[in-house]
């Protein structure tokens, strides 16, 4: 694989100042609407804000890669005094929840930096949060060139994960049928 010079885009979290305003959420929700901010919903945010007020956690993460397997590892870290096990800090879409899903469809999200046309100068959530949680940062790194994977293709992927490719080559079946009774 041939080695290329890409722009790595990230967003830096300190979870220290994080209030658990949820800014960043509602502001992703209303972003990736369709249409464009016809309707806030967080369970569609590619950003959540992992909480547990007794303990008081607020920790953004954002959506990741999906993955059709569960994770092996449940460890436990102890940062300050406080326990976290691993699917606090995990950004993968995965079948043990329903994090960085598609409340309608189960399709998995992933954050997309906000890519917009014109481009936006920064992602939403940093803009949206006053606290400085979220930092974007841009660097030049020399990384493996990628052939990436279709949207579509994830997720199909993931539809025939979860109900099985007979259930979904069936429903496709009954779909075309509607649509040529509709169309004649």
């Amino acid at each position: 694989m041939a080695k290329i010079k890409k722009i790595i885009k990230t967003i830096r979290v300190d979870a220290d100042k994080c209030n658990g305003c949820r800014a960043c959420e509602v502001v992703c929700s209303g972003f990736h609407a369709d249409p464009k901010w016809s309707s806030i919903n967080p369970a569609r945010s590619r950003i959540q804000v992992i909480t547990d007020r007794m303990k008081d956690i607020w920790f953004p993460v954002f959506a990741g890669e999906y993955t059709p397997a569960e994770c092996a590892g449940r460890n436990i870290y102890e940062i300050d005094g406080k326990e976290y096990d691993e699917c606090h800090f995990c950004r993968a879409s995965c079948p043990s929840r329903d994090l960085f899903k598609e409340p309608d469809s189960g399709l998995p999200l992933k954050c997309d930096m906000c890519e917009d046309d014109p481009p936006q100068e920064e992602p939403l959530c940093v803009q949206a949060c006053l606290n400085d949680v979220l930092v974007y940062e841009e660097r030049e790194e020399e990384v493996d060139e990628e052939v990436a994977q279709e949207e579509m293709e994830i997720g199909i992927k993931s539809l025939i994960d979860e109900y099985g490719l007979e259930n979904l080559v069936d429903t496709v079946s009954r779909l075309l049928q509607k649509e040529e009774q509709t169309s004649s």
